[in-house]
């Protein structure tokens, strides 16, 4: 029998996405269509015309169209739900899906939340009520990924020292995949402490959240690897050009690359590369590192996991290691110190300061 599917936040079809969303709703809903084992029966979205359009591409029944998606719960009672829908409320609709009896699972859309306390809710309640809930860090599950991980353990360069990332638009957002990268070449050791430091004038909203323009982090795994990375959300020059690839692994005995950057003049670096002699070898790969087949992979994960009974990858307890190490990030850098974990806050501490007039980011050119 197959699994009933129902998706949360449907967004606008995504002819032109923006700062503002990438429709994933429909990414995730195109993931549910091609497992033979899944069936989109419903949706909800506080616009009704957004789920109707929706609904009409993916033929989902009339009556099971909602503007809320606790009547939708309540009367399609799926065994799946997806959550695509802005950071600042998966925190309670997460929560409101697990504690639903006919719930057994909830993917939810990244960053967790846009409070450690909202992404620890969503963390415990899976645990409380036996729900398995999983968040959309879909890189994982890109080849290239991986294959330096089947490098790296198979020992292509030694005991791993240490893992490095650089990222664009902010450590919330898209950092949210670069250290849940780390996390998985680490083997999902959690952070011991983190070190780091913002700089933020210019107004940098996505999804409604305030990101960084510009961060550098530091921190070391419980099992002695190191990590840190770069961000640079301006595009002219930052902390993210002294790592300049996605993801870079250091060991003993060699480095990994994971989508090195090239120069302009040159061509497409590989999506994958090794040195252990002084000299660069690309390895070939099946794709990069941006595809929306990596969403269809991570669900037919997610749905493989429920039925065997077993932990996802992307379960909330691996999100929460990533998303400690970045609310840790912030709330270092407004302490001016070392922040040794577990993190002790529940809010926002980059929101905070900016509230608090510590950090006044000009609004953008395009806003103003």
């Amino acid at each position: 029998m197959a699994h009933s599917v129902a998706v949360i936040g449907t967004g606008a079809e995504p002819d032109d996405p923006g700062r503002d969303g990438y429709a994933m709703a429909y990414h995730h809903a195109a993931g549910y269509e091609n497992h033979d084992d899944c069936d989109l029966v419903a949706c909800a979205d506080i616009v009704r015309e957004n789920a109707e359009a929706f609904a009409d591409e993916f033929a989902i029944d009339d009556d099971a169209v909602f503007e809320n998606y606790g009547a939708m719960l309540d009367a399609v009672e799926p065994e799946i739900v997806s959550v695509c829908v802005p950071p600042s409320i998966h925190a309670d609709i997460v929560v409101d899906c697990v504690e639903h009896d006919a719930v057994a699972a909830a993917h939810c859309e990244k960053p967790m939340a846009d409070t450690f306390d909202g992404a620890k809710r969503m963390a415990e309640a899976a645990e409380e009520h036996d729900v398995q809930v999983t968040f959309n860090h879909q890189r994982r599950f890109s080849d290239a990924v991986r294959t330096a991980k089947d490098l790296l353990d198979d020992g292509a360069i030694g005991e791993l020292e240490r893992v490095e990332f650089a990222a664009p638009v902010g450590i919330f957002d898209y950092g949210s995949h670069s250290i849940d990268l780390c996390n998985y070449f680490a083997d999902e050791a959690r952070a011991e402490w983190v070190m780091g430091q913002v700089h933020y004038d210019t107004e940098n909203i996505l999804f409604g959240t305030h990101n960084e323009n510009q961060a550098m982090v530091q921190w070391e795994y419980e099992n002695g690897v190191h990590g840190m990375g770069g961000v640079d959300a301006s595009g002219d020059g930052g902390p993210a050009g002294a790592f300049a690839c996605h993801n870079r692994l250091v060991g003993t005995e060699g480095t990994i690359e994971v989508g090195p950057h090239g120069d302009e003049d040159d061509e497409e670096p590989p999506a994958l590369r090794v040195r252990t002699d002084g000299e660069w070898e690309a390895v070939e790969t099946e794709d990069g590192l941006h595809d929306w087949a990596f969403v269809d992979r991570a669900i037919a994960e997610n749905v493989r996991c429920l039925e065997a009974g077993e932990e996802p990858e992307l379960s909330a307890a691996n999100a929460l290691k990533a998303t400690e190490i970045i609310f840790g990030t912030w709330e270092s850098a407004r302490r001016r110190a070392r922040i040794d974990l577990p993190l002790d806050i529940d809010g926002n501490p980059l929101e905070e300061m900016v509230e608090a007039g510590e950090l006044d980011p000009a609004p953008r050119e395009e806003d103003e």
